[in-house]
């Protein structure tokens, strides 16, 4: 053996063995779970422009409906019918001097009894429907002549009656189609626009008239006919000692408002039918009212009928979106459990794109649901968006039954949404119980990942 040999076999000899090359522990776990949280939270930008979005387009819906009002009529008002009376009295003041005092009063109702049809239209202003109604209304009722009235005008010595007139009030006097004329006792009455001093309304229709058959203690009858347009709601005063309300519609979701509900009321798929009783003693306000001083207790007794279409689409939609970081943590956190276990690798841009796929969801949902129902566009948004997201797995991960157990969990998520929609009083339980679950099924397949091998 040569002395070169020798040298060489002692250098193979000492010659220390290459130490492997290994990854550091939890490195690849740690920096994709690192990179999904930094993703989630960037995508919570695109989904605030969603509810922008939202605000925008229900902003826009509620301006067409303010031009659709403005144009036909806004919501009405009926006050009364009410007498006004007003008294002349002399005094004297500290230097003897005559002068004159002027009070008004506001003589309510005995009985008041009012029957309206409210017949709803749809009108249309670019993609918005907007309802308006035509609502005949028949007025009845009686005045009477009571002690207290009596005692008040007796109070005043020589008092006089300037001035006498009776009066509806309208809250929007554009919404009478037709002439109104009421049967005042045996008097005929055309009824003008304008208002009495100190009357309960600042808008409507009065006509001055002869008191004297009411004051000598006679019980006054009376009625009247409204050809009423309006527009959203239709509210009455209770200003009769006893006040009846009756009213039928084609409307077949009503919403009842005010300090009283229907004491009867039947909705179903061809309209409602609904009554009302009130008597005086549920509201806090006498039967002859100074001026104006009990109006806001007057107008805090109001009840009525909203028979606006809501917009429930854009809340429903608003609401959707408040889940949306739940929708996509979960379909990351799958997608990355299948990553570890199946030994997969889905590159960050892929779960940008997959983020951005579930995003476009709420988009699609907004602008389907803005021409068909709720429901049909939540079906139509959800399946678009799983299908896409299914077939693009399926590429990514080249195995198509896994990609569609993903597909099938997104779609499982989207009907329990749906499902919390639906609900109002239960919605936090069936939320709460639904994420236990969505927990434990996670919790066990965490169980599969190897979070400690070294690569």
């Amino acid at each position: 053996m040569t002395d070169d040999e020798m040298i060489v076999n002692e250098d193979v000899k000492t010659k220390k063995p290459t130490e492997p090359k290994t990854q550091k522990v939890y490195q690849k776990p740690i920096t994709k779970i690192v990179f999904i949280g930094i993703l989630v939270l960037l995508l919570l930008i695109p989904m605030e422009m969603i509810k922008k979005l939202i605000s925008e387009r229900m902003w826009t819906a509620e301006d067409a409906t303010k031009e659709v009002y403005q144009s036909w009529s806004e919501p009405q008002t009926i006050v009364g019918p009410v007498l006004s009376l007003t008294l002349k009295t002399q005094t004297k003041d500290a230097e003897g001097k005559a002068k004159f005092e002027y009070n008004t009063y506001n003589i309510l109702p005995n009985d008041l009894k009012i029957n309206g049809n409210i017949a709803t239209q749809e009108l249309k202003r670019g993609i918005y429907e907007i309802v308006v109604y035509n609502a005949p209304i028949d007025i009845a009722g009686n005045f009477v002549y009571t002690d207290e009235l009596k005692n008040i005008i007796g109070s005043f010595e020589d008092a006089e009656i300037t001035n006498a007139s009776i009066y509806i009030g309208i809250s929007d006097l554009r919404g009478i189609s037709e002439e109104v004329t009421m049967n005042f006792g045996e008097q005929h009455l055309n009824m003008n626009s304008g208002m009495p001093s100190f009357s309960l309304s600042t808008s409507g229709l009065s006509s001055t008239v002869n008191l004297d058959s009411f004051l000598t203690g006679n019980t006054v009858n009376f009625s009247t006919k409204l050809a009423l347009k309006g527009s959203k709601s239709i509210d009455f005063l209770p200003l009769g000692k006893t006040t009846s309300v009756a009213l039928t519609s084609n409307c077949t979701t009503p919403s009842f408002q005010g300090s009283f509900l229907p004491a009867n009321r039947n909705v179903t798929n061809d309209g409602f039918t609904c009554d009302w009783k009130v008597v005086q003693v549920n509201r806090n306000y006498p039967q002859v009212i100074g001026g104006q001083s009990y109006n806001k207790s007057v107008y805090d007794s109001a009840f009525g009928v909203n028979v606006l279409i809501p917009l429930q689409h854009y809340q429903k939609s608003m609401r959707t979106v408040k889940y949306a970081i739940l929708i996509i943590l979960l379909t990351f956190v799958v997608s990355f459990f299948v990553e570890m276990i199946q030994k997969k690798d889905i590159h960050p841009v892929q779960y940008l794109l997959i983020g951005l796929a579930l995003c476009l969801f709420y988009s699609l949902l907004v602008s389907l649901s803005e021409h068909i129902l709720f429901t049909a566009a939540y079906i139509i948004a959800a399946l678009m968006t799983d299908g896409l997201i299914t077939c693009y797995l399926a590429g990514v991960l080249k195995i198509k039954k896994t990609a569609l157990a993903i597909g099938g969990l997104l779609l499982a998520l989207y009907a329990f949404i749906f499902v919390l929609l639906q609900l109002e009083s239960y919605a936090l339980l069936a939320g709460s119980i639904g994420l236990f679950v969505l927990l434990a099924v996670l919790m066990h397949f965490s169980q599969k990942i190897e979070w400690y091998k070294t690569n």
